[in-house]
């Protein structure tokens, strides 16, 4: 029957399209240790729920004899599935077709997907394994890389997108991970710069290795374009699925609640020996994260970059949140550029798609020195400020330890708009650390002593009783309440429960202009 021949013309011609670049081209993919588009994809999605389309386009380029080098597809697979039984759609670029370089047909397929995305309200998730822009189509590749920029930006806030970075991403392909809003990499594989080697040497005399430059590891340490580094693909996906969980479909709605099963009204006598008496000493602030979690299980964002500070998802009683908090393992947690910077942006990623805020504050203030106030760590530490005032869903703050002048106030403080705001009795709110407040108020007063040093030690001291407690900022109303630290766990969890419905808009306008 003329049906079955279409048919079986169907099948072939299908088969033709999942093969790629061709037999050789997937060895050679396997060869470097890489996984090929379609394996990728298997990995991100629950099993059978996949569905490509375009999976028959071909480029359009007649120049250099690309009307003979045509594969079904091109250098990219899309399409949508199931994570966890969520819709997702997604882009991998397919490195055994032309170095899955950017054509004018696979932009095409890639803007296609993340239409549907938005318009549907579900994440999009990008794979990055190219050559960079297709060279034979000139301007027409470079255009596609606009439009994808360009819907990287307005769908930024309404959809969650995220980049996985498992091959050579550069030039102008780096921009559009950079406005997503997570990006993952996988160690010897993913890299990202925007001029190669050598360029480099060729500008700036410096020799400088693809890994050193780009790899996985620089930018998760250095330069911060990194928030995930993985040790394998495998581990990759399995994450991204993991992050996924803690994400809603869009910003229309509230992340899936977790079956976690933990106690609600859980305490911890722990607490009690995490922070250390002696106020300059460093303690791991993780410790009290993953104790007030559910079941301890605490996806840290970033983990690599601006180390004095933490940010990442748990569930509380089983409902998402974001974690941000002070590392006084790392700089005494002092807010410095990366760390101003790094928080703002978790934050504006969380209240984008109705992330309730969780903040643990241990700060002793802004990082000094002509360094960071040359680089602008004024612009840099005004975008958390701006991040946490304008941001509208449940914020939720607990001063551990020391909560000093500006950046007492750029933690969640109930000045800018802080919800519910939490002291332990160990908690210091001042001005500034009675060491220097003392230097500063009583300066006259020690040079007259006929003992400086012991005068100015007993001035420390009842200093810090009468001041450096929770107790006068609790009777203005700045903080709501001190609590012991065995309960942080459930008052944290009812103040997110009474919450819930808290329903605020900003003030009319285009939008805010952050200090970028």
């Amino acid at each position: 029957m003329e049906i079955e021949k279409e048919l079986a013309q169907l099948k072939k011609t299908r088969e033709e399209a999942k093969s790629g670049g061709g037999l050789k081209r997937i060895e050679a993919q396997h060869a470097k240790g890489k996984l090929t588009a379609r394996e990728r994809i298997a990995l991100l999605f629950d099993a059978g729920t996949f569905e490509e389309i375009d999976p028959f386009v071909t480029h359009r380029c007649t120049d250099f004899d690309m009307a003979e080098r045509k594969f079904l597809g091109d250098s990219v697979v899309t399409g949508y599935g199931k994570v966890n039984n969520r819709h997702i759609f997604v882009s991998a670029q397919d490195f055994t077709v032309f170095g899955g370089s950017l054509s004018e047909v696979a932009a095409g397929k890639i803007c296609k997907v993340m239409d549907l995305a938005a318009r549907n309200g579900a994440p999009f998730v990008a794979v990055l394994d190219s050559g960079g822009a297709r060279i034979q189509e000139g301007a027409d590749s470079l255009a596609g890389y606009g439009e994808i920029f360009t819907r990287n930006t307005l769908y930024s806030g309404s959809i969650p997108q995220i980049s996985v970075i498992v091959g050579p991403t550069a030039g102008g392909a780096v921009y559009s991970p950079a406005i997503t809003d997570f990006v993952f990499m996988v160690k010897d594989l993913g890299q990202s710069y925007i001029t190669g080697p050598e360029v480099v040497k060729a500008v700036t005399g410096e020799e400088v290795s693809l890994e050193e430059l780009g790899g996985a590891t620089v930018n998760a340490t250095r330069s911060g374009n990194c928030h995930f580094v993985c040790d394998t693909e495998e581990q990759c996906f399995q994450q991204v699925r993991r992050l996924l969980g803690f994400l809603p479909q869009s910003y229309k709605e509230r992340p899936p609640l977790a079956d976690t099963n933990d106690d609600p009204n859980r305490m911890d006598e722990e607490f009690l020996n995490i922070v250390p008496v002696n106020p300059t000493q460093p303690y791991d602030m993780k410790r009290i994260i993953t104790k007030v979690v559910d079941n301890s299980d605490f996806m840290e964002v970033h983990e690599k970059f601006a180390r004095n500070f933490i940010v990442g998802f748990a569930h509380l009683d089983a409902q998402s949140v974001g974690i941000l908090a002070q590392q006084p393992m790392h700089l005494a947690g002092a807010l410095d550029i990366d760390a101003s910077d790094k928080a703002a942006r978790f934050v504006r990623v969380c209240d984008c798609f109705n992330i309730p805020l969780v903040t643990f504050v241990d700060v002793p203030g802004y990082m000094p020195g002509t360094d960071q106030e040359f680089r602008g760590i004024i612009r840099h530490g005004a975008k958390l400020l701006f991040a946490y005032a304008e941001a509208t869903v449940p914020k939720v703050s607990i001063i551990i330890r020391k909560a000093y002048g500006g950046a007492y106030i750029a933690m969640s403080s109930k000045s800018l708009r802080g919800d519910i705001n939490y002291a332990w009795p160990t908690a210091e709110i001042a001005v500034m650390g009675p060491e220097g407040a003392v230097n500063v108020v009583y300066r006259n007063e020690i040079k007259k002593s006929e003992n400086a040093e012991e005068a100015r030690q007993r001035l420390v001291r009842e200093y810090r009783d009468k001041f450096a407690n929770p107790y006068v900022a609790a009777a203005r109303g700045y903080i709501d309440d001190i609590i012991a630290p065995r309960e942080t766990r459930p008052k944290v969890i009812k103040a997110l429960q009474m919450l819930r419905n808290k329903d605020i808009c900003n003030t009319p306008k285009k939008h805010g202009n952050i200090p970028l």
